[in-house]
């Protein structure tokens, strides 16, 4: 993501990561995807009154995705006028210690957030912080009825109460190690990848990086 958030590992290329480990190949991260966007449906009871925000980077790339799933299943459904993205750089709380952060575009859906159901949509959740800022960065565009959150990837580590209620994959980790996410959008291919604190790969995916 441009701007790098605490936590987060800029955009790379795959072969910038030999010796990672792959948790997820492109089959289990659209498995993932699709399970998510029947749960974001079941949950909301239909498609009714439903938005989803990314957060820029990657959780942009991944609202559009759940988006385009969700209207495969409920045709009704307008995936492009249902879908944003909510930069949350001025909201954070560390810009005292990291004040050089390039904004990226706020987006609204077409449908606005006002009494909707808004579903933010994030690669990786981590600390919790990124989160924090996003609820903040909403609530000057609008009042909806509820918010949820979607993360492809949860880490663990939490420092806030923050907890989602769609996650793709629980990766317990080490504070040590890194979650490197590559969407096909901005990296290539599809895939997570865990990577130890001395460049070594773990011993496989574990069971199960907002930042």
């Amino acid at each position: 993501m441009a701007g790098a958030r605490p936590g987060e590992v800029p955009p790379t290329t795959p072969a910038a990561h030999p010796r990672s480990a792959t948790v997820l190949d492109a089959a289990e991260v659209s498995r993932a995807l699709t399970r998510i966007a029947h749960e974001v449906l079941e949950r909301n009871k239909g498609p009714r009154g439903l938005v989803l925000m990314g957060v820029p980077r990657r959780g942009t790339h991944l609202a559009r995705r759940l988006a385009e799933r969700i209207a495969q299943v409920e045709p009704a459904f307008d995936a492009e006028a249902c879908t944003g993205s909510l930069d949350v750089t001025m909201h954070r709380d560390d810009l005292r210690r990291n004040p050089t952060r390039t904004p990226e575009p706020t987006r609204l859906p077409a449908t606005g957030i006002d009494d909707a159901t808004v579903v933010l949509v994030d690669d990786v959740l981590y600390s919790g912080r990124t989160v924090r800022a996003a609820l903040d960065a909403l609530s000057d565009l609008g009042r909806p009825r509820a918010v949820r959150l979607a993360v492809l990837v949860d880490r663990g580590h939490r420092e806030l109460p923050i907890r989602a209620d769609h996650v793709g994959k629980n990766l317990p980790t080490s504070t040590a190690e890194r979650v490197f996410v590559h969407l096909a959008e901005t990296d290539g291919e599809d895939a997570v990848l865990i990577e130890g604190p001395t460049g070594e790969p773990t011993e496989g995916p574990t069971e199960g990086e907002d930042r």
